[in-house]
């Protein structure tokens, strides 16, 4: 706003000379028309009594439009007591108002060979200089002026960026030749700058930094270029936030430099732009836009021989969306990147001994990361990508090798894919790859077969008991679209002597925040002494088969659920269980012993026989509806006695909180229930 107005303001004072004897001179100009801008309905009111050594100026204008900078005004007023100095010139000083902001004040010299203006608002100010020796120049001087000053301009480059916060020092030239375009240039200095615009997909907060600007306007076009340093600040672009920490004696500042053009009717082009922050990354590259703003074209060249600030600095934004704020990475990369139409369009890519760990939620870990990565939405090309070890959830895996091809915007393997895990093997089929694009996010098909894997291990990874069996199956399709991923088929685990089908498999978000999975679960012959024995639970010899249908598991933790366990009888097998297990039995069935015969000495027996066994829960909103074998007066029998003692196990209570149910659970796994015989 300043420099316009004092151009304005200049323009027209220079077309009046003050007469020694005058009182009052007043005059009315329609029109006065400047390099810079164009006034209209001025009024000059002139107060100077005879023989006075100063007199009043007041002058108006209806109407100020200065195009080529941006502003414009109404009824702008600015009175000042006008002096004569000793060299012959002239001095005033006073109050500018305009009715669209606070008041300012307007200190104005005009010698004989030059012109001198300083516009200043509480301990901003902004300062004029010009030479009758090139008159086609202006130098400003800027102290603490706060950027909004400059909004008028800065949205004649960027329509949509909003300046709300920082102050500006520098100096600038300011080049209006009668022949010519308009010309800025100069440095500035830029403290605690902010900026957004209208829907918040472009922001900048507590910026610090300096800048050479180059700013023109030849016919029909705008030419812009900056380099500078940015000595710390937060930028977000969507959901890409970059953070960069306070320039110091130990960390060189983030330099930039940006070359820009926009024709009229047209979106601005970037021929060339370039960002480097230290060895942690460097982005040279050009862009285009279209003329409604959005992203037409974009070609980077990236490298970074120190991933490990980048993902602080400028991927906390993308990676917190998927669940991953706290990656960490380390090792190096070189790649190109291509967008056309917003649309990711190629990528070729090279990763040097990369390691990738999620070091909040301990989800994946990836060391070794090495190899070449290309992606085409056009003709095929090949890479090979691999990796020396790595963990998913604390369960580790060995090396593999990925081929690729890529072809029309997707990713495949060229190859089968496998990978050591657990003492066996965990195969990929037809592995493929769609990375995000528009309104689409990422989508992801492949084939699982999975052979052999130690069960016992896996469980210990995960901080369950040792298992003894083995896990295989195959699923012949995946796909993970929309945070979701559905499977076809099934898998099969060999288990406690029997197999364990789990199939309707499905989860959401599973590298996000609360994964759920969805499962039913179908139980096979399994051996119950081996099971008792893991859990210690006391000793119980049969056969046990059941389901699980309907399993929702939110973040691990079971939500809802309709389980039903039953032993089944099977010729050579003993059905016995420990007094321990029938204790056991009784806490987490929230049951009581009963014996049709000799119930008082029941506690002088080791072991009692059984028929059946028999137990359900159907869970919903941390309530787990009990049953068992069938209706047994009020109650429902769990255990089905046999033999001498016959002994009877029945519940009572149908309606059991879950958490109290699993803190029952917990308890007998540490051998902290004590038998108690009724």
């Amino acid at each position: 706003m300043s420099r316009a107005i004092l151009h304005l303001l200049l323009s027209t004072l220079c077309a009046f000379a003050v007469p020694a004897d005058a009182r009052v001179l007043t005059a009315k100009i329609a029109r006065v028309t400047t390099p810079v801008a164009t006034l209209q309905g001025v009024r000059v009111r002139l107060d100077w009594p005879a023989q006075a050594a100063r007199g009043d100026l007041t002058l108006s204008a209806e109407q100020v439009d200065a195009h080529d900078l941006g502003y414009r005004f109404r009824h702008l007023t600015w009175h000042c007591p006008l002096s004569r100095d000793a060299q012959g010139g002239w001095h005033c000083d006073g109050t500018l108002r305009t009715p669209q902001g606070k008041p300012m004040r307007l200190s104005l010299a005009l010698a004989t060979a030059s012109t001198d203006a300083t516009l200043s608002q509480g301990g901003a100010s902004f300062a004029l200089h010009r030479s009758a020796a090139t008159p086609d120049d202006t130098g400003l001087v800027l102290t603490r002026v706060p950027v909004a000053w400059a909004q008028a301009l800065a949205s004649q480059a960027w329509a949509d960026g909003q300046l709300k916060r920082g102050t500006l020092d520098g100096r600038l030239n300011v080049r209006v030749p009668a022949r010519g375009p308009l010309r800025v240039d100069g440095r500035l200095a830029l403290a605690d700058g902010a900026l957004e615009t209208p829907d918040a997909s472009i922001a900048a907060d507590k910026l610090n930094g300096s800048f050479r600007i180059d700013y023109r306007k030849p016919v029909n076009a705008t030419l812009l270029k900056v380099d500078g340093e940015l000595r710390g600040g937060e930028l977000l672009f969507g959901s890409t936030y970059i953070a960069l920490p306070d320039a110091s004696a130990q960390r060189s500042p983030v330099t930039l430099r940006i070359d820009a053009m926009q024709r009229a009717g047209e979106g601005w082009t970037l021929p060339a732009f370039e960002w480097r922050d230290g060895n942690a990354l460097q982005v040279t590259g050009s862009a285009g836009f279209a003329a409604d703003t959005t992203l037409d074209r974009l070609d980077l060249d990236l490298r970074s021989a120190d991933l490990a600030p980048v993902g602080q600095r400028y991927l906390s934004g993308t990676l917190g969306v998927a669940g991953l704020a706290g990656m960490r990475m380390q090792g190096s990369l070189d790649a190109k990147v291509a967008l056309r139409r917003g649309v990711l369009s190629s990528i070729d890519g090279r990763l040097h001994d990369v390691s990738l760990k999620d070091e909040t939620n301990g989800r994946f870990a990836f060391e070794g990361l090495d190899g070449d990565l290309r992606y085409s939405d056009g003709a095929a090309v090949d890479s090979t990508l691999r990796w020396r070890s790595g963990a998913l959830d604390g369960i580790p895996f060995g090396a593999a090798i990925l081929p690729w091809r890529s072809a029309e915007g997707e990713l495949r393997t060229r190859d089968v894919v496998t990978v050591p895990i657990l003492d066996g093997t965990m195969r990929f089929d037809g592995l493929t790859l769609r990375p995000p694009s528009g309104e689409r996010g990422l989508q992801l098909g492949f084939g699982l077969t999975l052979d052999g894997l130690d069960i016992g291990k896996l469980s210990t990874s995960l901080g369950g008991p040792a298992f003894r069996g083995t896990l295989s199956g195959s699923i012949p399709a995946a796909r993970y679209a929309d945070e979701r991923i559905d499977f076809d088929g099934g898998l099969s685990m060999q288990l406690f002597g029997g197999r364990i089908a789990v199939s309707a498999l499905s989860m959401e978000r599973p590298f996000g925040v609360a994964p759920t999975l969805s499962a039913d679960l179908a139980l096979h012959d399994l051996d119950l002494l081996a099971i008792t024995e893991v859990f210690d639970f006391g000793s119980i010899s049969g056969r046990l088969e059941g389901r699980v249908d309907n399993l929702r598991l939110v973040d691990w933790t079971p939500t809802a659920f309709d389980a039903e366990l039953h032993t089944v009888p099977k010729r050579g097998v003993r059905q016995r269980l420990s007094q321990r297990a029938v204790q056991n039995i009784s806490s987490v069935g929230d049951a009581s012993i009963v014996s049709s015969l000799q119930g008082r000495l029941i506690g002088l027996f080791d072991d009692f026989g059984y028929r059946r066994i028999g137990l359900s829960c159907r869970l919903a909103n941390e309530i787990c509806m009990m049953g068992g074998l069938r209706s047994a007066g009020l109650g429902f029998t769990i255990v089905e006695g046999a033999g001498v003692p016959r002994l009877n196990v029945v519940g009572f209570n149908r309606r059991v909180d879950w958490p109290t149910l699993v803190e029952r659970v917990a308890a007998v796994g540490k051998g902290d229930v004590k038998p108690v015989f009724e």
